[in-house]
């Protein structure tokens, strides 16, 4: 009898638990090896799409994403910096089936945490290499353990330390441009519009606005250009008051909420080119490790999690000996649609920083981009990578 597969999971995030939540489902042995001590609160809001927000339900996750996140719809919206309108931002794919939401990063690691097993994830263990035969994958830990597994998914972010091993290693590339972000409580602008995305654009920089956890808080990220590369920390402070010169003048409902942010923090926004290939052997990258890229189409988790769902299908009934193929057909379906969503993002980045002679061209181009962003909202992860290896997938 053929024995089950095992399968290593790098990395704590959104997208490795992900994977290990697909996997899981699915009667796959897999195991999070993730290198802090707690998977802790860092971070603030995350967009979830319609393609990622299916793919959740999918996994049976409804309901806890319904108790602690905020649904976006009717009235979101595009604006000039000044509040002049410019485009409804469109919150459902074709279907209307569930669309946009906001979420804590923190509340959404949990509940993609709380649906594994105990024993799935290992805290405390950093992987710091990596060999494989043509029948095992070893994975080598700081604290001193060597493990071996069937396949080895990658899932340690940007500055991957298993990445090295699939591809040449390169830096990442600095956009020129900061993120601030934070959130304000809701009784401090009780006056806030309810349930809506809120997007306005200025002269390289802009403002992104939408709620968290039911509409109590709302999440504000504001991206400003700054010529000396920045830290990728989530959790370094940043200046309130620099946070509102940077915005001064804007539109007043903006003015508002910024004045109520007593704590900030910054991070600077980097990507990378489309990587070549994801795969070598039974070692496999996901989510940033594989795609990084800047958060002007709100698309990195979603992505992230469509990577997850497409392994889940791929490796379902998979033998050792399977495993190389399936990863090279994960690679095969992956690779060309995140390299897309990649490089739609650097050009959104370029509308909202309004990088145009022409503001009424970017104005027209917002318009007109919601067949781009239905190509992406409609996307089925499930269904194309069911298409892939002739099966049907676990609803």
């Amino acid at each position: 009898m053929t024995r089950a597969i095992r399968v290593a999971i790098v990395g704590g995030g959104i997208g490795g638990l992900a994977a290990a939540v697909a996997l899981k489902r699915r009667g796959i042995d897999a195991t999070v090896f993730e290198q802090a001590r707690a998977l802790t609160e860092i971070g603030a809001g995350v967009q979830l799409q319609p393609n990622g927000t299916r793919l959740l339900h999918s996994f049976g996750l409804g309901e806890a994403l319904s108790a602690v996140g905020a649904p976006l719809g009717d009235g979101s919206a595009y604006f000039r910096q000044d509040g002049a309108p410019i485009a409804p931002i469109r919150t459902t794919d074709s279907q209307d089936r569930p669309g946009m939401m906001g979420v804590h990063r923190a509340d959404l690691v949990g509940i993609l945490a709380d649906a594994l097993p105990d024993d799935t994830i290992r805290t405390g263990h950093k992987s710091i290499g990596f060999d494989q035969t043509a029948t095992e994958a070893v994975l080598t830990f700081e604290n001193g353990d060597e493990l071996s597994f069937d396949a080895v998914i990658a899932a340690d972010g940007i500055h991957s330390a298993l990445q090295q091993y699939v591809v040449e290693p390169s830096e990442p590339v600095y956009s020129g441009s900061v993120a601030f972000r934070g959130y304000v409580p809701r009784e401090l602008v009780p006056e806030w519009p309810e349930r809506v995305s809120l997007l306005w654009m200025g002269a390289d920089r802009h403002m992104l606005v939408y709620p968290l956890r039911g509409g109590k808080l709302i999440n504000y990220v504001g991206f400003v250009p700054r010529a000396q590369a920045a830290i990728e920390s989530w959790s370094a402070p940043g200046d309130p008051d620099q946070l509102r010169a940077e915005f001064a003048g804007w539109d007043p409902l903006i003015q508002h909420l910024l004045e109520q942010v007593d704590e900030t923090f910054w991070w600077g926004l980097r990507d990378r080119a489309p990587l070549p290939r994801w795969t070598e052997g039974r070692l496999t990258l996901l989510g940033d490790a594989a795609h990084p890229m800047l958060p002007h189409l709100g698309q990195g988790a979603n992505q992230s999690i469509e990577d997850a769902a497409t392994l889940g299908v791929l490796l379902d009934g998979a033998t050792p000996e399977d495993l190389p193929d399936r990863l090279q057909t994960y690679e095969k379906i992956r690779l060309p649609r995140a390299a897309r969503v990649q490089q739609g993002a650097r050009a959104n980045g370029l509308r909202y920083d309004s990088a145009y002679v022409d503001l009424e061209q970017r104005d027209r181009e917002i318009q007109d981009s919601v067949q781009f962003r239905l190509s992406i909202f409609d996307y089925d992860a499930l269904a194309v990578a069911e298409e892939a290896v002739g099966i049907h997938s676990l609803r």
